[in-house]
């Protein structure tokens, strides 16, 4: 009697698959999109602010560990699916930038406050609402012009050196179309047998090391990184990564525990920064592959998605030296070219941001032309400058009038 009595309720409650198949596989997905997505934008950031091949390999092993060990932790702590990344905006700014007073060490040092700085807005209010004061228009066309050089590589190397930028610009076409997620991925499948074929007809060997390897850099701090890149470079991570992940995570019906995430992707940034680390922060994008439904029914074991999404990160670490090594020897354009795809999403994001708001228009063109300038002044890039001239704008002109 109990028997069907147990069968009959059985029948009548759905069932909620309890197996691990869902989030695990979420959580591959989310790391190998996430990866392969932007590591090419990354080290183009790092190599234009002055790390070797060497230096940027490093940062590259050093940036996913550190966040592959931070979502595992989290994920464990908070029983939340919550996933980090580096910053990828960050990286773009970098590329930008360029060398600064002081090198690479100085950018290292510029690194190193960025992480203080998270851990601080952790805890001091008045930090986080300063940020916040920030005109979101300004900061998105900041964004935008940073990204505009960018986004317009794959153009160029289709004029320059079609027979190699058109098979990667046609892979990534197609595959939009049907399975927009793995654009990027296909796009860096073909620009890496494009490699490999060009480096076969040419003879080029591909020197550096395959092995994944840390290299320190003991940092230095000059006025010129601290304003040119360690200031942008929070801002835009702080606008661009962390408040989206907020409210990606809010969009799925989780609580981002602020204060642990602020110190952990700070502290690990700290760390990290100098082994060549630039930024860590929340995942935005790839955030909702490891928080949505395809992680599974079950919402209160989706967290199984994150803590393998940062086993699977550690995994695709190790091919950091492969990377650097294989996309240095590249020919000229091939790698800006999937950079450019990689971020063309952000860049039209970064648009509609800025110009939504037509009482900030004005401040939001001004900054998006000064940064896509690239004007540089007193040794401080362009994204600084475009910052500080749309707040100019924003107080002088746009502001009212009070009578």
């Amino acid at each position: 009697m109990f028997r069907i009595r147990n069968e009959a309720y059985r029948a009548r409650v759905p069932s909620v698959d309890r197996s691990l198949t869902a989030p695990v596989l979420a959580g591959v997905v989310t790391a190998v999109v996430g990866f392969t997505s932007s590591f090419a934008v990354l080290l183009a950031g790092l190599r234009a602010v002055g790390a070797t091949e060497r230096e940027a390999a490093s940062g590259l092993l050093a940036v996913t560990l550190a966040f592959a060990a931070g979502i595992i932790g989290l994920a464990l702590w908070h029983r939340i699916p919550l996933t980090l990344a580096w910053s990828t905006p960050g990286a773009a700014l970098l590329v930008g930038t360029g060398v600064v007073d002081g090198g690479w060490p100085a950018a290292v040092g510029a690194f190193l406050v960025t992480g203080l700085l998270f851990v601080a807005t952790g805890y001091v209010g008045w930090l986080g609402r300063l940020v916040a004061r920030i005109p979101t228009g300004v900061a998105q066309a900041m964004l935008a012009g940073v990204l505009l050089p960018l986004v317009l590589a794959p153009v160029e190397a289709v004029a320059d050196v079609p027979a190699l930028a058109l098979p990667v610009v046609l892979v990534w076409l197609l595959v939009v179309r049907w399975a927009p997620r793995w654009a990027v991925p296909a796009a860096l499948v073909a620009a890496l047998v494009v490699i490999a074929v060009d480096l076969t007809r040419t003879g080029t060997a591909v020197t550096g090391s395959l092995a994944p390897a840390l290299a320190w850099t003991t940092p230095a701090f000059t006025p010129a990184a601290l304003v040119g890149i360690a200031l942008p470079l929070y801002v835009v991570t702080m606008a661009s990564q962390n408040v989206p992940g907020v409210a990606v995570l809010r969009s799925f019906g989780y609580d981002a525990p602020w204060r642990s995430t602020m110190t952990v992707t700070g502290v690990g940034t700290v760390v990290a920064a100098p082994f060549g680390s630039h930024a860590l922060n929340l995942a935005a994008i790839s955030a909702a592959l490891a928080a949505g439904d395809e992680a599974g029914p079950d919402r209160d074991r989706r967290w199984i998605a994150a803590v393998s999404a940062g086993v699977t990160y550690v995994v695709l670490a190790l091919s950091s030296g492969a990377l650097a090594s294989v996309t240095a020897a590249a020919p000229g354009g091939l790698v800006e070219t999937v950079a450019g795809l990689a971020l063309l999403g952000a860049f039209g994001a970064a648009v509609a941001s800025a110009l939504a708001d037509p009482g900030t228009r004005t401040s939001a063109v001004v900054a998006f032309v000064v940064a896509a300038g690239g004007l540089g002044f007193a040794g401080i890039g362009a994204a600084f400058w475009a910052l500080l001239a749309g707040l100019v704008v924003r107080v002088a002109v746009e502001r009212p009038v009070r009578a």
